[in-house]
Order: structure tokens, then sequence, then C-alpha cells
């Protein structure tokens, strides 16, 4: 009993150490239970075992209490014990607490015996038992610390220190038991309350059962603790390695390039990082499939993985884009030697499905402190890395300041272009179109101007790129469909009715809802339709045909006309040239500008001539700019001509002058019908 009792004591006492509170509580007073009832039962165990030679009863209060007595003990014992360094002057005090503990339970469950006359004690025999359960009891709590302070505690152990403090449980009672003379004719005054049968039943029955019940309770929590820190470790392995290749991913890198900064900043030592990115990884993916690129991915980590060092670390940022960490303070000779060593490793084909596959990577290293502080290096690293991939790629080269300059700029753009959006600093400029056989001014395309607080005026060559990298452009684009149907009625109520052509990018055109925006703002601004040309460009209809066919079934629906912008530039097929619902071609400026001195491009304009009259359509030319270029897109039979020959692009306000007041850059007429009333009532 007393072993067993033991066992089932230190097995809950696993969890005293616990960070959680009420976990450590929880097992601690569960492990105390263990030892008190343990104590409590083993001596009446023995009582039961050799009856005194009259009736006997006990006072069920008294009982209780020697329990009690029990408990608080085996508490203190239990939380002297369970500390995490147990010295020697903790270990003499649980051990006195331990023998106390045990002797004390055993006096008090003889005085429950109301003996009369009293129990006279035999000190030659309790004292030297007490001093013995102290010293066996405190030798085994401080094995057992001891043992949890070189390795974890398991069964073997457990098993040995029960049987220590089962021996000095046996000792502590058996000291007590013996020294206790009880003399002749004594009588138990409570023979007629709780008898020994009922407490020994207690004991070796009750007992028992709770020990067997706080064993198994100790058991599942022990393996539910040991499922919870497992599933911890498994979450945090997660959130620290990449689910594709197995490799530490950005969070843990990011912490990982801490310590090494603060051990390099410690020691003077140098660091060096590698920013590599896969060369043509979006056509793997593209052409054999999403499966085959995570097999790329996985080939290139085990590759790059070889190749690092002991004290090195692999890492991936994302996508195709992968961290080489050096330690050890390398020079910049002996990272360009890595990245040498990781580009001829990828340099190999990869194999995967039958296919075989050629690799190459490009590699920009920043090195520090030279090339920064810690929050600058992988910045750094990937400017090195953009820089090669602008000049090629399939090279490495190192971070130099001048990488940078051009990345902080955009950024600075970038936020002053989405400032002007919101503050109203862009601008619609118009570039009249003249009707080739007349010569008069038929209606303008809309292009767009940034007056830039500090910049002066942006061109939309640098702009329209960054609003399209960063997605800004949509918001651009439904700007200037509304600015552009708001100046045309404008004109319109000045007397002018100008038809105005405005350009749609592939962003827009991927918009469901494009039709039904430019819908709303011609009803808002109460326009014609037919006043609104929507230019896209050759390669931007060709872009996912089957839903761009849509969206311009659904615009051609509403009334607005349509125009194939820089034609001849891209893969048009004829067959679904044929189907789209558009008006015009206008011929790419490229072709007109070589029309004078090249046959090739007088040949190809006349065959998109040609073209577009076999299928109905209307030709425009822009970037006229010499009388020459004019005449000659006139004899091939041009409908209508754009150019700085004519105007350049001006301001609204400009324009209208030029119309109402014939106040404009060259002698050319407004065609007649630009003046007339002939604006539909049903828009009105």
């Amino acid at each position: 009993m007393a072993v067993f009792a033991a066992y089932v004591a230190l097995d809950l006492a696993r969890g005293v150490a616990s960070s959680h509170r009420a976990t450590s509580l929880r097992a601690l007073s569960g492990s105390a239970l263990a030892l008190a009832v343990g104590t409590w039962a083993l001596h009446f165990i023995v009582m039961a075992s050799g009856p005194l030679p009259f009736p006997m009863g006990y006072s069920g209060w008294i009982v209780f209490g020697s329990l009690a007595v029990a408990y608080a003990g085996s508490l203190l014992a239990c939380l002297l014990g369970s500390r995490a360094g147990l010295h020697l002057r903790d270990g003499v005090l649980a051990g006195l607490t331990v023998g106390s503990a045990l002797c004390a339970t055993s006096v008090v469950a003889l005085v429950a015996l109301r003996l009369q006359p009293h129990v006279e004690w035999d000190w030659r025999i309790l004292v030297p038992g007490w001093l013995a359960a102290c010293a066996i009891g405190g030798s085994g709590l401080g094995l057992m610390a001891y043992r949890r302070r070189i390795a974890p505690v398991g069964f073997r152990w457990r098993a040995i220190v029960s049987v220590v403090l089962g021996t000095a449980m046996a000792v502590g009672n058996a000291a007590v038991v013996i020294s206790a003379q009880v003399p002749l004719l004594t009588l138990s005054l409570t023979a007629d309350q709780v008898s020994l049968a009922t407490v020994t039943a207690l004991a070796v029955v009750g007992v028992p059962i709770l020990l067997a019940l706080l064993l198994l309770t100790s058991i599942l929590e022990a393996r539910f603790r040991s499922m919870l820190r497992r599933a911890r470790e498994d979450l945090q392995v997660a959130a620290y390695t990449d689910r594709l290749t197995g490799l530490p991913n950005r969070a843990m890198f990011d912490e990982r390039l801490q310590r090494a900064v603060q051990r390099a900043d410690r020691h003077g030592h140098r660091i060096a990082l590698l920013f590599c990115n896969l060369d043509g990884l979006k056509a793997i993916n593209e052409s054999f499939g999403q499966a085959s690129g995570d097999s790329v991915l996985r080939e290139v980590a085990e590759r790059v993985t070889r190749l690092a060092g002991e004290r090195d670390m692999v890492s991936r940022a994302g996508g195709d884009e992968f961290l080489v960490l050096l330690e050890g303070s390398p020079d910049r000779e002996g990272a360009g030697r890595l990245a040498a060593r990781v580009m001829a490793a990828l340099h190999e084909p990869c194999r995967f499905d039958g296919h075989e596959v050629p690799l190459s990577c490009s590699i920009g290293i920043a090195m520090y402190p030279d090339d920064g502080a810690l929050s600058k290096l992988v910045p750094h690293a990937a400017a090195a890395m953009n820089s090669v991939k602008r000049t090629g790629g399939a090279a490495h080269c190192f971070f130099e300041p001048r990488m940078v300059a051009g990345a902080r700029d955009q950024v600075e753009l970038l936020h002053d272009l989405r400032r002007a959006i919101e503050h109203g600093e862009l601008e619609l400029y118009y570039q009249p179109k003249i009707h080739a056989p007349s010569g008069q001014i038929t209606g303008a395309e809309a292009l767009m101007r940034w007056h830039h607080p500090q910049r002066g005026m942006v061109s939309p060559a640098v702009f329209i790129p960054l609003a399209e990298r960063f997605g800004l452009i949509n918001a651009l684009g439904n700007w200037l469909i509304e600015d552009a149907c708001r100046q045309i009625r404008l004109w319109r109520d000045q007397g002018l009715r100008m038809r105005v052509a405005i350009n749609l990018s592939v962003h827009q055109l991927r918009q469901a809802d494009l039709p039904k925006r430019i819908d709303a703002a011609l009803r808002a601004h109460r326009i014609e339709p037919s006043q609104l040309t929507c230019e896209i460009t050759e390669s931007a209809a060709m872009d996912d045909t089957r839903a761009n066919l849509q969206v311009l079934e659904e615009l051609s629906a509403i009334g607005v006309h349509l125009s194939i912008d820089d034609f001849g530039t891209g893969y048009s097929s004829l067959s679904y040239l044929r189907k789209l619902p558009s008006e015009e071609l206008k011929i790419d400026r490229s072709f007109v500008l070589d029309l004078e001195s090249s046959p090739d491009a007088r040949a190809i304009v006349d065959a998109v001539v040609k073209l577009a009259q076999a299928l109905g359509l209307k030709v425009v030319a822009e970037g006229v700019e010499t009388e020459q270029q004019q005449e000659i897109l006139r004899s091939l039979g041009c409908n209508e001509l754009q150019g700085f020959l004519f105007a350049k692009p001006m301001s609204a306000k400009a324009l209208a002058l030029w119309a109402m007041n014939d106040e404009g850059p060259a002698p050319i007429d407004f065609r007649a019908s630009l003046f007339s009333d002939t604006i539909s009532s049903a828009v009105l």
C-alpha cells in the first residue's frame, strides 16, 4: 500500500513543474492527497493485522483529523520536494516534514481510540524511528530532485523512489505503533462509535480505489499534456517551415538573421546574404502544371542545401525565391564562389515525369555591415538580384547603392500617385483626330497628364506602368472614364459636340462590371454613347479572348464605339478579329514613323488598310509628324490621322477655344457636325 501510494504521488507530481498555474496546483494537491491517504491507510491496515485485546472503536472526527494531518504534511513535503533546485537545506526540511507527517498521522490515529488510561510512549523507539523516517523520506525526495536535474524521470526511477518513500512510511508507522505502550485493563472510550472494521474497510478497499483513480487521472493527463506539447511543437514547426520544400520559411530566417547580426556585432564578424531567384519557373508552371513547378522547387531546395555549410542557413522566401545566410565572417570572394557553385548546381537539368527542364537563377549578394543595417540587408540583396534580372539573368552580382536609388524613387512616386488620384492632380489632355480626305477635326483622344507639385509634369510613360505594377490602374481607369464623360458634357453645354476616345487597359477589361460602369457614367452625364470611343490595344484584345470578347460585346451593346489600338504590334487571329465588334483599326506609330524610308513599313500599312476595308473597318493612323507621311497615308486610304503635324495634346480649355474662337495651333477647321444640335432627346 505504501509503495503504491508513493508511486501514485510521484506520478501526479510530474505536472507540478507546469507553467500553467492551475495545472501545477492540481498536480500538487493530487500528489499530496495520494501520499496522505497512503500514509493514513497504512496505519489502519497495521492496526487491523494486530488488534488490541479489548473492543476497539474510533472517534470519527479524530480519524478525519489524522487524515488532515497527513494531507497537510504531505502537501508541504511535495511542495518542498518539487522545487527546481533542491539544495541541502531544502532537502533536510523536506525530510523532516515527511518524517514528522508520517509519525504524526499514526499518533493522531492512536489518539482516535480514546484509550483510558492513556498510551505511554517509549521515546527510545519513537525518536530513532522518527529520525529514520525523516532520513529515508528526505533521501527519496532528494534522489527524485537529482534525477530531474540531469534527465527526465521515467517509470524505473519513479518505482525506485516509490520503494524508498514506502519504506519511510512503513518505518515511521512502525516506530509509532511499537513505541506505544498500552497498560493492562485499558479501555477504548469510543468502542461504540466508528468500528475498526469500518475504518479497515476504507483503508483496504476505498483507498486503493482512490489511488487507482488518481493514477488513471495522472496517466490520462500526462498523455494529454504530451499530445498538447507535440501539437505545439508541430505548430511551431509549421509556423517556421515551408510546407513545400521543408526549408525554414521567411519568419524563421528573419529570427536567425537577427541573431546572426547580433553575434557579428559582438565579434566584429561579417555576414553574407544570397538572394536567389529562379529564372523561368512561371513558364514551367504554365507548360507542365503547378505540380511540376513544385517538383522543381523541391529539387532546387535540395541542391542548394547540399552546397551550404553547417553554419549556413538556406530558406525559401516565397514563390521562386530562396535565401542563403553565410556566417563565419565570409569575404566577398567566398560569397561569390558559393553563388557560382549554386548557379552551376542549378544549371543541371531537372528531371520529372519524363521531362528534362534546364534551370538557371539570378543571385544578388549583400554583405553585412558593408551594405547596410539589418533592416536593409534582405532588400539590398533583392535589389542586386533584380539588377541581374534586368540584364538577362543567369548571373550573380553584389549590391551597389545605385541599385536602390530608382526603387526609392518608385516608392515615393507611387505614394504621390495615390495622393494625386485623391486630390485631383490628374488632368486629361486632348489630341485632335483629323478626317484624312477633308482635313477637318472630327474628334479627339483623351490622354492622361499628371501635374506633380514638386516634379512638374510627369509623363504617362512613367506613371502608367507604375500604376499597372502596383494595382492602381483600375482606379486611374475609373477616373479617366468619369472625367472624360464630364468633359464631353461640359463641351456639349458650350455648344461643342466632340467625340472622345479613351484607352482601356487589359486590367480594366478583366473587370466584369466595366460595361456597367461606363454605362452609368454616360447616363450620369447625359451623354450619347456614340460620342465615346473605347480604344483597346491589340495585345489586350487577344488576352483571355473569351472573357474579353464578352466585355467588348457588352460595350458595343451600350452603343459606344470600339477601336483596336496599336494594330500590327500584336499577334491577332484574323478569325478572332472578325468576331470583335470593333469599328476601327488604329495603326501603330512605329509603322508610320518609317513610312518615308521603309518600303516594308509602307507595305504593312497598305496591307492593314486593305484588311480593314475588307472587314468594313475605319483606319486611323497615329504619330503623323511630316507632310510626306500625311500624303502617303491619304493615298493608301486611311480615314483619320492623328499626330504632332496637326496638333499636340492640349487642355480641354485650349481645345474649346480653338473650336469656338479659332484660337488654335494650326489653321484647321472643325467639322460642322460638331456644332449641330443633334443630341438625342432620350439622353436629356
